[in-house]
């Protein structure tokens, strides 16, 4: 049992400094500018939210309030999700 116990412990420290890497958060703001090339949203709190490949700008415009679900990797702000807020 005490070997069980020191392999959890032993892996869980192993994992814990990606944990570090990667920080997820959510902002409720207003997009300030759109660009598809770059797969990119600015929005009114001074951040760039970088879109994957499959992400849909349909509906977004400058002016739009917007929930955005991110995760935060190598200091680059990642939309994991986008929510449009009436």
């Amino acid at each position: 049992m005490r070997l069980l116990i020191a392999a959890l412990l032993a892996s869980a420290s192993l994992f814990s400094p990606l944990r570090a890497l990667a920080e997820s958060g959510d902002v409720e703001a207003v997009i300030t500018g759109i660009d598809t090339n770059a797969l990119s949203v600015s929005l009114d709190d001074g951040q760039n939210y970088q879109a994957p490949e499959e992400f849909n700008f349909e509906g977004l415009e400058p002016g739009v309030k917007v929930l955005v679900f991110f995760t935060e990797v190598d200091g680059k702000r990642v939309i994991d999700d986008l929510e449009i807020l009436q």
